[in-house]
């Protein structure tokens, strides 16, 4: 198969053909990829923003689409021939470890899932069977982005009238976004630098769009809350410094500041103690505290009901032969959620 390889931090990730698949193990799943996304961790885990990388080197992805090809022994989850959706949050079945590959003799190391490759050999709780109606292409959110950010929305359940701030507009941040949709707030605040991003916003329900490259973005969410400050804050963008403004931006006496963004090792986010003791909170969430298997289903629904229009958040497509340009664009803040096309001929 094709391969996108990490060697080293901070350099490009070299295409790899002829990489050898190993066949599964016990609790491990097969799979033929049809398309992957590019999320920001790992992004920074090319770029060396999560320290030293004792596993060089491996493959990396985490939120895929495909078709399964065979399973190991002990799999009861999926077979050969079901669509599934490849993620990093741990679900129903076998905790396999991750597989090994070899390229010209050298082995390639894998974790529980990958998807910057043609085949992978994954963790049987990293597959959900994908729910009728939802195309291979806008499954892949489904892996990381929509259980993150629409699962803090759900997690939260903003409660009528609620106001929300939504700090970062990556597919965990839009598809919050959309997720606030679903409730009754009165306002839903997005803030990015990008303005095809806001205006995208815009268009998926936001109330308001700060643009936080022309002033502080703290004080125009304190502008348009009467000086109060939201009552939720969403931070998505991956900065410490972001996470800052998410917290600042939400009111005294029982706002909420929620994060899941990943910023780089070694980092600190630094907080007024007297905002703390004055009733704001602050928390962050481990993939939006979704159940792939319970929440991917329900997920699915609302988007056949077009109550979650993903479409919307699937922005250029790219080949697996062009994934640096791609990763090169996501760190500049082009694109939200880029799309690797690896073989829609399966779609």
């Amino acid at each position: 198969m094709k391969a996108a390889v990490l060697y080293e931090l901070g350099a490009p990730l070299k295409i790899r053909t002829g990489v050898e698949v190993p066949a599964p193990g016990r609790g491990q799943v097969h799979v033929r990829l049809a398309f992957s996304g590019v999320c920001r961790s790992q992004l920074m885990e090319v770029r060396g923003g999560r320290g030293p990388d004792p596993h060089l080197p491996h493959l990396l992805g985490h939120e895929g689409s495909g078709v399964v090809l065979a399973t190991g022994p002990g799999v009861t989850k999926v077979k050969a021939g079901d669509r599934v959706v490849l993620g990093w949050i741990r679900g129903d079945g076998i905790d396999a470890p991750g597989a090994r590959y070899r390229s010209n003799g050298t082995t390639i190391s894998a974790g529980a899932v990958t998807t910057f490759n043609e085949e992978a050999v994954v963790s049987e709780n990293r597959c959900v069977p994908i729910p009728a109606g939802v195309p291979l292409d806008v499954a892949v959110l489904f892996g990381c982005a929509v259980p993150t950010g629409a699962g803090i929305v759900a997690q939260i359940a903003p409660e009528r009238g609620a106001s929300v701030a939504i700090f970062g507009l990556g597919g965990i941040g839009m598809s919050a976004l959309m997720a606030c949709a679903l409730y009754n707030c009165v306002q839903v605040i997005a803030v990015d630098v990008m303005a095809d991003k806001l205006a995208l916003a815009s268009a998926l329900g936001a109330t308001a769009c700060v643009d936080a490259s022309r002033g502080d973005p703290v004080e125009e969410v304190r502008k348009l809350t009467d000086g109060r400050g939201v009552d939720y804050s969403i931070e998505a963008a991956g900065f410490a410094r972001t996470i800052e403004q998410a917290f600042a931006a939400v009111r005294k006496g029982g706002g909420r500041c929620v994060f899941a963004s990943h910023p780089r090792a070694g980092e600190r986010i630094s907080l007024d103690p007297h905002d703390l003791i004055s009733g704001k909170r602050i928390e962050g969430s481990w993939g939006g505290g979704s159940d792939p298997d319970r929440d991917l289903p329900r997920f699915a629904e609302l988007y056949r009901n077009k109550k979650l229009p993903l479409e919307n958040l699937i922005g250029r497509r790219y080949l697996l032969d062009d994934i640096n340009l791609a990763l090169d664009d996501l760190e500049a803040g082009h694109i939200g959620r880029p799309l690797i096309e690896i073989d829609a001929s399966l779609a």
